[in-house]
Formats: structure tokens, C-alpha cells, sequence
């Protein structure tokens, strides 16, 4: 058996195709597995550190924003778009998959559509609740689109086949022990509080963090002694914010319950001990805030296409199951308020918690896997 993976860009693509190879591997311990992506792309880098081969392919999008750079950029782009069939077919045929997957970003759309236009059975796994534009262009050629929400099937082709089955969520997640993980984390009976905004960091959001950690330490603060709060700053802010709590006048340095990192490697204990999340709405971290059960305010990056965490996060809200602040409105007063409601009800909280636990399919890994067996059996 012989699986062709397809995607690149970023981790929200690059993740559940890897959590998906990593299943099947498990499960058919012979079956060769192939990712194809950019040679630049994160893919690159991620693909054989999680123990997978990668076979390089330049395919680039196009940019939106006329500038000089962007125009040569997107010359360059036209030219491998027009050169990708051509290589795509070569790459499928130099590998001879069963099947072929994709699960985002602009690598996959030339791979995909051109295995099913050579008759080798293919799916698309779309973990946002508004599609790409790469999965909208897919739905018309793929014989199964992978959903991970039933919001996305609106933006389909009419005579798509689609299933739902959600988003790849680490074991570790789904099952974490809530006492061991606050025990580990020295939480005590506090509030905890988790706060993140992605790998390389988001400066708007760690300007509003650094305001609310300096109102909930401050010794006057109605909050002050009841949190717990635990924040990664990015790559990008790691000098910045604690100048940032410096200028806001927060209590931080040798405070046991401030800790604050550039990455959260051990997201599963932290997702496992927090009581609140405050994060940004891609689509993996959304799915395991609901394996979790956690409340979350949540604050969309308004730099992605489509503006597709907004409408990642608008799921959870209108289940009740998060807070949603809008970038443009986000203020450090707005966050402390809303902190403080949060933190001074505790029910509130269960309630959010609860509710996004309702939401989460923490059997997608093996959904997913029966969806891709069935194909592989029908394309025999």
C-alpha cells in the first residue's frame, strides 16, 4: 500500500497530514508513505523530523499586494504553476501511490488534481470552518472531502462528496490527567490561565497579555493572588514582553505563578491544568481546545486568507462554547475585563468548557483512517 501526502505552508496544513500518516503507519505498519511540499516550506523541515520521506516541489501562490517584490514574486509563481501538471504527474508516477492526499495549502491542488485526472483515488482533508481557496478548487476532482466541521460544506461544489470526521487531536490531549497536570504545574486552588499566539508570537496580542498579566499581579487587583498564568510570547517576543510588563508596571520577576516561555512544549499538561485559554483560532489548536473542554476568549489572527479563523472561532461561539474578540477591538482594558468576568464566575467557565467538549470528535484519527481504507478498496 502506497500513500502520497500533499501539503506545505503552514503547520495548520502540515500537522493533521502528518497525525493522519502517523495513524495509518501505525495501523499498516508496511505502507510506504510519501510527502511531497516546497523545499522552503515548513514541510521540509517538519515532514522527515517526524520520520517520513519528502520529495521537493516547487509550487507557489500568487500574492494579493501589488508591490515590486510581489510582482516578481508572482511572476516566478505563474511559471511554476504552469510547469506544475507536468511535474506532479511525474512525481505520482516515479512513486505509483494507491492514494493521494491533501490536507491544504498550494502544493496539494496540482498533486491532487492530477491523480484524479490519472484515475488514482483521492481525498482532501479541510480542517477549517471556511475552505481555501485550494480545497473550494479540489471539491470539483476529488473523489472525498475530509470536513472537519459541517459549516464548510456550503463553500463546496454542489456535487462534492463530503464527510465529516474533524481534526487530528494528539492522544495526549484528549486524555491528560486535569489533578496531576495543575499538581506538576504548581497551580494550586488558583485560576489558570494559558495564553499563546502561535510559534513565532502575535505583537498585538502579547501587548494586551502583557496589560492583563500586570493588572492580575498588581498587589490592589481584585485578581491579585487568584491566578495562575502561564504565557508563550513567540519567537518575535521574547525580548519584547517583558519590557512590555515592565512599561505596564507588572509584578513578574520571581513570581511563582507567572511563567512565562517562548513555546509551550507541554501544551497537553497546560491545556489539561488551565481553566481559561486565551488564544488565537486555527483550526488545531480550536479542536484541542475541545478535546480539553475549555473555555477560551478567542482572538482571530486577521492575517490569514479568508479570514478563516473568524469564522473557526464564530463555531465555538455560537455554541456558546467560547468568548470571541475581534482584533481590531482588542484593547488590554477590554481583555482585563473580560478576564475578570471569567475568573469570578466560575460556572461561566464550566459551562464553556463544557459545551466545547461537545463539539470535539476525538475519534477523528480514526475516522479519517476508515474514510481512507474505504477509498483504497474501492480504487482496487
Amino acid at each position: 500500500m502506497k500513500v502520497l501526502f500533499a501539503c506545505g505552508g503552514t503547520g495548520g496544513h502540515i500537522n493533521p497530514a502528518i497525525a493522519i500518516a502517523s495513524t495509518l503507519k501505525a495501523k499498516q505498519p508496511d505502507a510506504q508513505i510519501l510527502f511531497a511540499g516546497n523545499p522552503k516550506g515548513m514541510e521540509a523541515k517538519l515532514v522527515p523530523q517526524a520520520g517520513f520521506d519528502f520529495a521537493p516541489i516547487t509550487i507557489k501562490g500568487f500574492q494579493r499586494r501589488l508591490t515590486w517584490f510581489n510582482i516578481k514574486y508572482n511572476i516566478s509563481s505563474l511559471f511554476y504553476l504552469t510547469t506544475a501538471s507536468a511535474r506532479s504527474k511525474k512525481l505520482i508516477e516515479s512513486f505509483g501511490p494507491d492514494l493521494v492526499v491533501g490536507t491544504g495549502g498550494y502544493v496539494s491542488g496540482p498533486i491532487l488534481r492530477k491523480a484524479a485526472q490519472m484515475g488514482i483515488k483521492t481525498a482532501s482533508h479541510e480542517s477549517n470552518a471556511f475552505p481555501g481557496v485550494t480545497t473550494k478548487l479540489l471539491s470539483r476532482y476529488v473523489d472525498e472531502i475530509l470536513l472537519a466541521v459541517p459549516e464548510a460544506k456550503k463553500y463546496l461544489d454542489p456535487k462534492c462528496k463530503e464527510v465529516i470526521v474533524g481534526n487530528p487531536v494528539r492522544e495526549s490531549i484528549v486524555y491528560a490527567d486535569r489533578e496531576r497536570a495543575r499538581q506538576k504545574l504548581g497551580v494550586g486552588q488558583r485560576v489558570c490561565i494559558v495564553s499563546f499566539g502561535g510559534s513565532q508570537g502575535a505583537h498585538r496580542l502579547n501587548q494586551a497579555i502583557a496589560e492583563l498579566m500586570a493588572y492580575h499581579t498588581k498587589p490592589d487587583s481584585p485578581l491579585a493572588g487568584k491566578i495562575h498564568h502561564i504565557h508563550a510570547t513567540g519567537k518575535y517576543g521574547v525580548e519584547d514582553f517583558p519590557q512590555m510588563l515592565r512599561e505596564h508596571g507588572a509584578v513578574f520577576e520571581q513570581n511563582p505563578h507567572v511563567d512565562i516561555r517562548e513555546y509551550i512544549n507541554d501544551m497537553d499538561d497546560c491545556l489539561a491544568a488551565a481553566d481559561l485559554v486565551i488564544c488565537r483560532a486555527g483550526a488545531s489548536t480550536l479542536s484541542e481546545l475541545e478535546a480539553a473542554g475549555r473555555a477560551s476568549i478567542l482572538i482571530p489572527s486577521p492575517n490569514v486568507a479568508e479570514n478563516h479563523q473568524y469564522h473557526n472561532g464564530m463555531v465555538l461561539v455560537k455554541n456558546d462554547a467560547a468568548v470571541l474578540i475581534e482584533e481590531k477591538n482588542l484593547t488590554g482594558e477590554k481583555l482585563c475585563q473580560t478576564v475578570q468576568e471569567l475568573s469570578e464566575n466560575p460556572q461561566r467557565l464550566r459551562t464553556l468548557g463544557q459545551n466545547a467538549q461537545k463539539l470535539a470528535m476525538i475519534d477523528a484519527n480514526e475516522r479519517i483512517y476508515q474514510e481512507l481504507m474505504r477509498l483504497m478498496r474501492e480504487g482496487r
